[in-house]
C-alpha cells in the first residue's frame, strides 16, 4: 500500500515561469469552491494545516504546490511526487474578470505543466452532477488527461444510500471508465483506493 511519509508546502505560483522545477510525477486536485481539495490533501498527508482550508469559498487563488515523499510498504518501492491544489471554480461572489483569470490560470497549467500525470476531480456526494463538473470532465477525456472523480462528504448521507448515490452521480457526469471514489473526511474513510490509485502512476 503505497503511503505518505514525509510532506512539506513549495510554494504558490500563478504563471508557468513561477512554477517550481520538479522532475517528479504531479497529481492536481481540482474542483469547485469549497468542495474539499485542501481537506483531501490534508488527509492524504495526514498533515491537517499542510493545505490552508476555509470555510469561505474562493478563498484558494493561486497553485499551491506540495513535495511528498511516498514509499510502498509492498513493494519496498520509494519515491517522490507532487500535489498541486488548484484554486476552485464555480464561486457565484467572485468576478466575471477574475472568473476569466483563474480559468486562464488552469488552462496554463493544463497544458504546460509537463510533469503533471493525473488530475483528481473533487465533487461534492450532497448534490447532482454540476454543469461545471461535466464540462471540466469532457474537457480532460477530450485532451485525454488521465484522471478520476473522488465525492467528497460521503458521511453527510446515509451509509445504505452511498453506492446508488454514486451511480446517479456516475451517470449525471458522464463518466464511464473513470474511476469514482467516495471520501469522508470526518470519518478518515476512502483513501485507500485514492492510494492505489495514485500507486499505479508514480512509477
Amino acid at each position: 500500500m503505497l503511503r505518505f511519509v514525509q510532506s512539506f508546502f513549495v510554494k504558490s505560483a500563478v504563471e508557468p515561469a513561477d512554477y517550481p522545477a520538479s522532475a517528479y510525477p504531479e497529481f492536481a486536485f481540482a474542483g469547485r469552491s469549497n468542495v474539499g481539495k485542501s481537506t483531501l490533501i490534508n488527509l492524504l498527508t495526514n498533515r491537517r494545516g499542510l493545505a490552508k482550508t476555509s470555510s469561505h469559498p474562493g478563498k484558494t487563488k493561486l497553485l499551491n504546490f506540495f513535495m511528498i515523499r511516498w514509499k510502498d510498504d509492498e513493494t519496498g518501492k520509494e519515491g517522490k511526487l507532487q500535489l498541486t491544489d488548484l484554486p476552485g471554480y464555480g464561486y457565484a461572489e467572485v468576478s466575471m474578470a477574475e472568473r476569466e483569470s483563474w480559468r486562464k490560470m488552469l488552462e496554463k497549467y493544463f497544458y504546460q505543466r509537463e510533469q503533471l500525470r493525473s488530475i483528481i476531480v473533487l465533487v461534492d456526494i450532497r448534490h447532482p452532477a454540476d454543469e461545471k463538473d461535466v464540462q471540466l470532465l469532457e474537457l480532460l477525456r477530450l485532451r485525454k488527461f488521465d484522471h478520476c472523480v473522488v465525492a467528497t462528504k460521503a458521511d453527510k448521507i446515509p451509509k445504505t444510500k452511498v453506492a446508488k448515490t454514486l451511480q446517479l452521480l456516475a451517470k449525471g457526469l458522464g463518466l464511464e471508465d473513470t474511476p469514482l471514489f467516495a471520501v469522508s473526511a470526518l470519518k478518515n474513510k476512502g483513501l485507500e483506493q485514492i492510494y492505489a490509485w495514485m500507486a499505479q502512476r508514480v512509477d
